[in-house]
């Protein structure tokens, strides 16, 4: 008992000197911009011993192709031979991030693999934005024995998770400069989050934008027992399970716990080298993860953040600002295990086969939606303009497979999977 409460007090009073630095240098930039509104100190303890990025081979099939590609048969023996070489994955898809692109990578490879995905029992995320249960994923389908893959929106319970999926799935997530971030979601819900949409109609009279006005009293606006808030404040922390309101006791202990539980935190501002690292813990190929980015804003859904916004934003969300620093940090730790030089060689590798494929595929980049067919068109918004893309005329069945399943938004995508997973369309939401 007494060696136990040693052991205790030692992991809460090993000050890691990478948290204490970004603590620190968090509250001096909040100081100076006069935006901090508590003199609370941060203190984070990342835990002691890392998991080692595990590394798997794949083999690979030619692209896919409309209607003409022949798929694995689902037999027993053949799900159990693949996932030997290729584990479950686990993606928390954040809002606003950037992971609608990395889902799009996932959704292909599996569709390719015939994977077994766990989807929401009734429309595209699991009960958002309530925190994750087992019983929100729909059936195990026929034929299978296990999930492969999970990547609909959700807010994170880990303990729900490991019911559904195997024990060796790999867990990875995306986070995205704070500022970024709360702009993007702010612009994408401002009619669906009753904070933004309260601040919305009181922009009406003040001349200003919404955001602006927001920022300017964020508490007015915001009331934390609304369950539809999550996203007013940390979004990132929210999606992450964490206490997103405030800081609290449990905070070092729970972002320890996600430390160890995600294979790879991708960072949005490095991308690339964010996939490569993927591609070398999953054993996958430059053609795998070639990308087009999807879900995007046209420029005129973007608001533009002076310095003094900026500083507003990045005190409301101070704890995604923890959140993100921190997991740059451990990015960076992962990137030099894997070797700088490498990870840069194999970088300028995947930007030039992204490049290659960008070029065969896309005829037209921002395209807006009334310019683009049903099938390409991204769900819209009604605060927020979506572009997509037109693919190239002239393909052969095989690439028009292809370049059209890399430019599908995630509503087709999803839809176009689930009814090849259980043979029928996707349960509708039930009336409130």
């Amino acid at each position: 008992m007494f060696v136990e409460m040693g052991l205790r007090w030692l992991w809460r009073h090993r000050v890691s000197a990478l948290l204490l630095v970004l603590a620190l240098a968090l509250l001096l930039s909040l100081l100076a911009t006069r935006s901090l509104h508590t003199n609370r100190t941060y203190d984070l303890r990342p835990t002691a011993d890392r998991r080692n990025q595990r590394r798997v081979a794949e083999k690979h099939t030619s692209p896919l192709t409309p209607n003409t590609h022949h798929q694995p048969k689902h037999t027993p023996t053949a799900r159990a031979e693949r996932r030997r070489a290729h584990p479950p994955v686990v993606f928390l898809k954040t809002h606003r991030t950037g992971s609608s692109t990395v889902q799009n990578i996932l959704f292909r490879l599996g569709e390719r693999e015939s994977a077994t995905f766990a989807f929401p029992s009734r429309t595209f995320q699991f009960n958002y934005p309530d925190r994750f249960r087992a019983t929100f994923v729909d059936e195990l389908p026929e034929g299978s024995s296990q999930f492969d893959l999970l990547c609909s929106h959700m807010r994170l319970d880990l303990r729900e998770v490991r019911k559904v999926m195997p024990q060796n799935a790999v867990f990875i997530t995306l986070l995205r400069d704070p500022i970024k971030t709360f702009e993007s979601v702010f612009g994408y819900y401002t009619s669906t989050v009753p904070a933004f949409f309260t601040a919305r109609r009181a922009a009406t009279n003040e001349g200003k934008s919404a955001l602006s006005v927001f920022l300017d009293s964020p508490e007015i606006f915001w009331d934390p027992k609304e369950p539809g808030n999550g996203l007013a404040k940390n979004p990132m922390s929210f999606d992450m399970g964490l206490n997103n309101q405030k800081w609290n006791g449990s905070w070092p202990e729970d972002l320890a716990q996600l430390e160890e539980a995600f294979h790879l935190v991708m960072i949005a501002e490095h991308f690339d080298e964010s996939l490569v690292l993927l591609g070398a813990l999953l054993g996958l190929k430059h053609e795998d993860l070639a990308y087009l980015r999807l879900n995007v804003r046209a420029g005129n859904s973007v608001t533009e953040l002076d310095e003094n916004m900026q500083a507003k934003v990045r005190s409301w969300n101070v704890l995604d600002t923890l959140l993100y620093d921190f997991f740059v940090q451990v990015f960076w730790e992962k990137a030099a295990q894997f070797g700088m030089e490498r990870l840069k060689a194999e970088v300028e590798q995947l930007k030039a086969f992204t490049e290659d494929v960008r070029r065969k595929c896309v005829s037209r980049t921002e395209v807006p939606p009334k310019e683009l067919e049903d099938l390409l068109r991204p769900w819209q918004t009604e605060t927020a303009t979506i572009v997509g893309y037109e693919v190239q005329g002239n393909l052969s069945l095989q690439d028009q497979g292809f370049c059209i399943r890399m430019m599908l938004p995630e509503l087709q995508y999803h839809s176009h999977l689930y009814f090849k997973q259980y043979g029928r369309d996707m349960r509708a939401a039930p009336a409130d």
